[in-house]
């Protein structure tokens, strides 16, 4: 998510606004709102993007179809397309053009899943449900594969999957796990700090698949949890006899709204502060070659994801 707003900032520095920009580059309001002051323009379609100009495909990924509707127009595209979206994606035509039916664990209206659907749309199917998963069929019970949305929770997704394979037990599943590893990573931490505290803040929009999975995981665990845009969206009434307050979020969340949240905690008294940190994030990915800049090696400088 860091490496999709880094694509916008540098493509803004590179060629001047406007910048158009496909969707939410991610789902995070502030982040939107502070690109958007600085020139990029976001647009639903690329149909609304003026023949010839430069656009930006957000972070999430998009079909075919909307790859051949920018190149229609004469777009300048540049896509900042997560690479572990893209991982999917490929997945996706791998399995089709062996034969496979396809199974989409995710959910319908998430753009993630929509771009991936696009792929091979003649032979998926998306499954949102341990409900869908016992009655979803396929022309061969064989020929079958899985794959899921990047951003879902690990339990929500194992839910899913187990119930794939009770009725498929031939399904075919991805080399490695698709779910993101800084979404595993996050779910993580709050599984270990859940416990400890008596309310958990999300840091987070609520258009943000990972942000609302990381309330879900908190809760599941019985501690109270709510997502918040900023520091002002606390409610008094929820710190109410709680002691401790466990501060976490969303992939997409700027960490200066994190040190906000955490400086107006600390003005109400919760001035103890412990970082759990469970498993260091340190993968880089390279920018797009649109706008790559050199590192001191020559090779395209890699920025986080």
């Amino acid at each position: 998510m860091v490496r999709a707003i880094d694509v916008v900032n540098i493509a803004l520095e590179t060629f001047g606004a406007p910048i158009y920009v496909r969707r939410e580059i991610v789902h995070n309001r502030h982040v939107v709102s502070e690109l958007a002051a600085k020139g990029a323009i976001f647009v639903r379609e690329v149909d609304e993007v003026p023949a010839g100009e430069r656009v930006i495909f957000s972070a999430h990924g998009i079909s075919p179809a909307v790859r051949e509707g920018a190149k229609a127009r004469g777009l300048k595209v540049i896509d900042a397309t997560c690479p572990l979206v893209t991982k999917v994606h490929l997945e996706a035509l791998r399995f089709a053009k062996q034969g496979y039916s396809l199974l989409l664990v995710g959910h319908r209206d998430h753009e993630e899943v929509e771009g991936t659907l696009g792929e091979a749309p003649q032979v998926t199917q998306v499954v949102s449900s341990p409900a869908e998963a016992a009655t979803v069929s396929v022309p061969d019970p064989n020929r079958v594969a899985y794959l899921t949305q990047t951003t879902l929770s690990l339990s929500e997704a194992g839910i899913i999957i187990a119930a794939l394979k009770a009725r498929f037990p031939a399904i075919m599943a991805p080399p490695s796990q698709d779910i993101c590893y800084a979404t595993e990573n996050r779910q993580v931490a709050v599984r270990n700090g859940a416990p400890k505290a008596g309310l958990v803040l999300v840091v987070g929009s609520k258009n943000s698949s990972n942000s609302n999975r990381l309330v879900e995981v908190a809760r599941d665990l019985g501690t109270a949890s709510h997502l918040i845009d900023d520091a002002q969206a606390i409610d008094p009434a929820w710190l109410v006899g709680v002691d401790t307050v466990a501060v976490t979020a969303g992939a997409s969340a700027p960490e200066v709204l994190v040190a906000a949240v955490l400086k107006h905690l600390a003005g109400l008294g919760y001035t103890g502060l412990e970082e759990l940190e469970s498993v260091p994030e340190d993968v880089h990915f390279a920018l797009p070659r649109e706008i790559a800049r050199k590192g001191p090696s020559g090779n395209p400088a890699a920025v986080p994801i």
